[in-house]
């Protein structure tokens, strides 16, 4: 009768974990099998009565917004009144309204896993539905300064590149000049130097400042392990916050500490202001509407007759590719390599991340890759094995010995519990051995985890066959006859051909192992793999494809040492014609 509790209880919490499992993925991957919208841009959160949910990546998810946007760039970035932006990482132009940086894409990634899709739109002129822009300017009193009206000088076929910069110049008509310098690096770094020469016969106050300013139309989802939002560098250390919700009900977040660089963080793509020296301070706002704005603020200042008053913002706008930011880091931007959420593990997830790309480099594909890096920790974890199945036949061996004490001490757990460990001492044999490559394979597994959700050197990235991102889940459903019919089932039924060979192996490796005396730990060793075969469905399938391939070469493992060590097979076979003989006996 106890057993049978016990079976219900498992069962049920074994229900609970599917259903549970799926309401989270659905929260932290709320759009998973959703189809990409035509441009992907770096992005903000949802609106409060939007019925649109963000999605994992970012991107305008209503399509009603995605129309409206390709007609509005249409008209927006008409060439007159812009001076074009080309570079290897970024193009686009600078409005000259203004003087805002507000059409960016990268031609190094596509806007959809359809290689014809399109670069990646990272930034959107302001009144677009997906806009996102930065600007500098000034502040002041009693001085004429320009504004977002302000239509600025370019010189005659001006265009940026990185072998040429782009100076704008207006002049307020009352002695004093202000002056916007653009250039531009091979990768994502903006490098803007404004200043302002007095020439008037009295001094001027003046404060400059710049803004990132973006909608949260399109802002990838937040997780409670990846941050997609606010964010930015203080006093030397990275802060993952606020959430937009955070600065929406606030109105105004000030940011405590000397900033370094803040702004707007997705999965893939940021864009950020690091001032020089002189930076006063930084907020987070929310004017309405879903904007969301990130300030930065110098020290005012006086500028004297006949002198001029200089700063520089550098803006990175564009993909968070790992060694592009590692190289700023290494130039002066502090702490730039932690701008992507890597999390406490980061020491071990970075070393994962680099043999992963060292081994595509040399492969050229990502999934032959995580084969290739699973074989690498399964042989270094190998020696390791091998202790873990001496330790196993030497529980084996001393099992009548056990069994005895248990017996003689029945009734006294103490006694029992000490005997135990004394026995274990005089035989030689560790009983948490067998569990050690377990836990080795935990932050391996974790490391691969984070590496593909949040690394956009991973996004849309091939393997074979059907599975043509990495980075997703397994998008063919056996129960929708693997895309041939026109539904997606839901989370915790999106099982896929990963997820079977997952449960699949998973149930062969537990098949080799010894039979559980307890009936109820049969049951539940019994259930488990297909358990798991529902709780993984929604993964990467880069994720599936190590664990398979992981699971395989245990299987492989165990049958080899098997042969190794037959006395240790034939102990297991005997366990399991008891155990098989004694669940008949009860029945």
């Amino acid at each position: 009768m106890q057993n049978q509790r016990n079976l219900i209880l498992a069962v049920l919490l074994t229900i609970l974990l599917i259903f549970g499992w799926d309401s989270a993925m659905r929260y932290m991957y709320p759009e998973a099998n959703r189809p990409k919208p035509a441009a992907t841009q770096a992005a903000p959160v949802a609106e409060p009565a939007r019925a649109d949910k963000p999605t994992r990546e970012g991107g305008l998810a209503n399509p009603a917004d995605v129309a409206l946007e390709a007609r509005d760039l249409a008209t927006a970035l008409n060439p007159a009144g812009r001076v074009a932006i080309a570079a290897p990482g970024l193009s686009g132009s600078i409005n000259l309204t203004g003087a805002l940086v507000d059409d960016l894409v990268t031609p190094r990634h596509t806007a959809t896993i359809e290689k014809n899709s399109g670069p990646a739109r990272i930034f959107s002129p302001a009144g677009t539905p997906a806009q996102q822009f930065a600007q500098v300017g000034w502040t002041g009193a009693n001085v004429a300064v320009p504004s977002a009206q302000t239509v600025w000088t370019a010189p005659a076929g001006a265009r940026l590149t990185p072998k040429t910069p782009v100076r704008l110049t207006w002049a307020n008509g009352q002695g004093q000049t202000f002056a916007i310098t653009y250039a531009i690096d091979d990768d994502y770094l903006i490098t803007i130097s404004q200043a302002v020469t007095n020439a008037g016969p009295a001094p001027v106050r003046l404060q400059p400042i710049a803004q990132v300013n973006r909608t949260d139309k399109t802002a990838s989802v937040s997780t409670w392990t990846l941050h997609s939002g606010p964010f930015g560098a203080f006093d030397g250390s990275v802060k993952f916050k606020p959430n937009y919700k955070d600065v929406a009900e606030t109105g105004t977040v000030q940011n405590i500490g000397k900033p370094d660089w803040l702004g707007f963080t997705d999965i893939y793509w940021m864009s950020v202001l690091a001032p020089d020296g002189a930076a006063q301070g930084s907020d987070f706002r929310a004017p309405g509407n879903g904007i969301y704005l990130a300030n930065l603020y110098y020290q005012p200042a006086d500028v004297a007759p006949g002198q001029t008053l200089a700063h520089t913002t550098r803006l990175f706008a564009g993909a968070k590719e790992s060694a592009v930011l590692d190289r700023y880091e290494e130039a002066g931007l502090s702490n730039f390599g932690h701008a992507i959420d890597w999390g406490w593990f980061f020491w071990f997830e970075k070393p994962i991340f680099w043999l992963l790309k060292s081994l595509f480099k040399t492969v050229g594909n990502f999934g032959v890759a995580i084969i290739l890096l699973t074989l690498i920790v399964r042989g270094i974890m190998f020696p390791i094995a091998q202790r873990q199945f001496a330790s196993m036949a030497q529980m084996r061996a001393i099992q009548p010995k056990m069994k005895a004490l248990q017996e003689r001490y029945k009734d006294d757990k103490q006694r029992l519990q000490e005997e135990t460990m004394k026995l274990y001492k005089e035989e030689g044999v560790n009983p948490l051995a067998g569990c050690l490559p377990i836990f080795l394979q935990i932050p391996v597994f974790f490391a691969l985890y984070k590496v593909l959700t949040l690394a956009v050197e991973m996004r849309h990235q091939p393997f074979a066959l059907w599975i043509h991102d990495l980075s997703a889940p397994d998008p063919l459903h056996i129960l929708n006859l693997f895309g041939l019919l026109p539904f997606n089932p839901p989370g915790f039924l999106a099982i896929g051909v990963l997820a079977l060979l997952l449960g699949f192996t998973m149930w062969l490796q537990f098949k080799l192992n010894p039979a559980a005396p307890d009936p109820v730990q049969q049951q539940v060793f019994a259930i488990m793999p297909w358990m798991m075969m529902f709780v993984m469905a929604p993964f990467a399938a880069g994720l599936l494809i190590y664990w398979i391939t992981s699971n395989i070469l245990t299987i492989a493992q165990q049958k080899y040492l098997y042969a190794r060590h037959p006395q240790l097979k034939a102990m297991v076979d005997k366990e399991r014609v008891d155990v098989g003989a004694a669940a008949k006996r009860a029945k």
